[in-house]
């Protein structure tokens, strides 16, 4: 039924079990996994909401979110293949995650998005907003989302 399978993950424990969800479900399948971590874009300006720094200074901070955002890949890779799933990581720089999601969704032709939600309601989900809300409402692909 699924040949590809797109997961998101943030490292969080509950994305832990939407990436474990998604290696089991590419294993019964047979199908191919893609892993993905969106980190942000770092603010330049004041006017972007940041304190200006220097371009060292951004550039340090954008490498330390990559390598870490790499750090979190490679143990879903290790899982994956430990379960002999095919898997494909990627690290993407976006400033909107759902919008990073459903492009790479729709690049990579996958059958399916998994994700994780938290589950806030009322102001918190209002003032937090839902990335995966966003990504159920703006995207024709399925979408499994694990609580």
């Amino acid at each position: 039924m699924y040949k590809k399978i797109l997961v998101a993950t943030d490292g969080s424990t509950l994305s832990k079990k939407a990436t474990t969800h998604a290696i089991a479900l590419a294993q019964f399948h047979d199908a191919s996994l893609i892993a993905i971590k969106v980190i942000p874009r770092f603010t330049q300006t004041y006017f972007e909401g940041s304190i200006p720094v220097n371009m060292d200074e951004a550039e340090k901070i954008e490498k330390s979110w990559s390598d870490h955002a790499h750090t979190q890949l490679d143990r879903v890779a290790n899982e994956a293949k430990a379960k002999q799933v095919e898997i494909k990581t990627v690290v993407i720089k976006s400033d909107s995650v759902s919008d990073a999601l459903i492009a790479s969704a729709k690049k990579n032709k996958v059958d399916l998005i998994v994700m994780a939600s938290h589950g806030r309601k009322g102001i918190k989900r209002l003032l937090l907003g839902s990335e995966t809300q966003q990504v159920l409402t703006h995207t024709t692909i399925p979408v499994l989302v694990v609580r």
